[in-house]
């Protein structure tokens, strides 16, 4: 079923009206004769009329040309008059500005001529209102428009922030699984790595030098057991509740010797400079950087033995860690581990270099800024 909008509500009734009207004229003026343009011409203006929302220029022309028609040649005086309006008014509502002032103004010169040739059917006093309720009407039509066109740029800008709000939402998502993966590589693969190191040494040294496998397995449960209470405190933070784990750092410079020794290597530490009051977020990235490198170190290059500088200079934290061993270089195409550091390197506004030295071994630079985590 055919719904009718408001407009075309309000043009039947108009046209209803303006029929009646000029029926009650001929009626009330019996003495005039009516002809066929007193029949034709409000038929035509009011067909073009309803046909003004499919076609509001041919509906502007039409009802223009029938109502400019049948004042001059029509017999009766009829309020044919009003119908323009509202083509008028559809026309420039349409985006068809122009031609709604181009037939208003033609509309108007023709009556002027009409009326100033023929028979007066308006007074100037009269024609200069006629003249501002096309004026009129034109301007309403533009007005809607505009008001029309600004809500929808409204609604299309409502729009636009709500998607841009869901891909931030999206982008924050991945960046915040990519930082929980960063966590459990760190909390889990360092570690388990590790004590898969040292298990290694103490079944091969177990009965040849039990002292050494004694040392081993103490390393297995220190390790182990930081591992729990890192993997707790992780686990914490992603459920956000309290359940007691401490929730500083699970790595931090001020632990730089745990670090050390829970690598299971001989290391050479080298510090410069004051590392308390580092921002808690350089702090840590430069605590997993330095067991990942040590971490590679133990597992790729063969070498029992690293060298680890730790400096904070002009405002930046610098870490280098250097091997001598023989191994297969650890790079990007071997897993995540370089990957991971650049990523927390990157993520402070820092850098990170990686790969093979010259004289032999492997070397991992990392430059982590202090302002990193404003």
């Amino acid at each position: 079923m055919r719904r009718f909008t408001t407009g075309t509500v309000v043009s039947l009734a108009v046209v209803g009206v303006v029929l009646a009207a000029v029926v009650v004229t001929g009626v009330l003026r019996a003495e005039r004769q009516p002809n066929v343009l007193d029949v034709l011409l409000p038929l035509v203006a009011a067909a073009g009329v309803l046909l003004r929302e499919r076609y509001p220029v041919v509906a502007l022309v039409v009802v223009s040309a029938a109502v400019v028609a049948y004042y001059p040649f029509a017999r009766l005086d009829g309020p044919l008059i009003l119908l323009p309006f509202i083509v008028l008014y559809t026309a420039a509502d349409r985006g068809h500005l122009i031609s709604a002032i181009a037939t208003g103004a033609a509309s108007l010169l023709a009556m002027g001529l009409g009326e100033a040739g023929g028979v007066r059917h308006v007074d100037d006093s009269t024609f200069v209102m006629i003249a501002g309720w096309v004026a009129a009407a034109i301007a309403a039509g533009s007005v809607t428009r505009n008001r029309r066109a600004f809500l929808q740029e409204a609604e299309r800008r409502v729009r636009d922030a709500e998607h841009g709000k869901e891909e931030e939402a999206r982008r924050r998502a991945g960046e915040e699984r990519l930082r929980i993966a960063r966590e459990l590589h760190d909390v889990l693969g360092h570690n388990i790595s590790m004590i898969n190191v040292q298990a290694s040494a103490a079944l091969h040294g177990l009965k040849k030098r039990p002292e050494d496998a004694e040392s081993a397995l103490r390393t297995i449960k220190d390790t182990s057991k930081e591992t729990l209470r890192e993997l707790r405190t992780t686990l914490g933070v992603l459920r956000q509740v309290d359940e007691g784990a401490p929730t500083a750092p699970a790595g931090s410079l001020a632990r730089l010797e745990a670090l050390v020794e829970a690598s299971g290597l001989t290391v050479r530490t080298q510090v410069s400079g004051p590392l308390d009051g580092v921002p808690v977020e350089v702090d840590l990235a430069a605590a997993r950087i330095i067991r990942e490198a040590l971490t590679n170190v133990s597992r790729h290059s063969g070498s029992k033995e690293a060298t680890l500088t730790v400096s904070n200079t002009s405002g930046n934290i610098m870490i280098r860690v250097e091997d001598d061993g023989p191994g297969v270089a650890f790079t990007e195409g071997s897993g995540f581990g370089v990957q991971g550091m650049r990523e927390r390197a990157t993520a402070l506004g820092g850098s990170l270099d990686a790969g093979p030295r010259p004289e032999g071994g492997f070397r991992v630079v990392a430059a982590l800024p202090l302002n990193g985590a404003s």
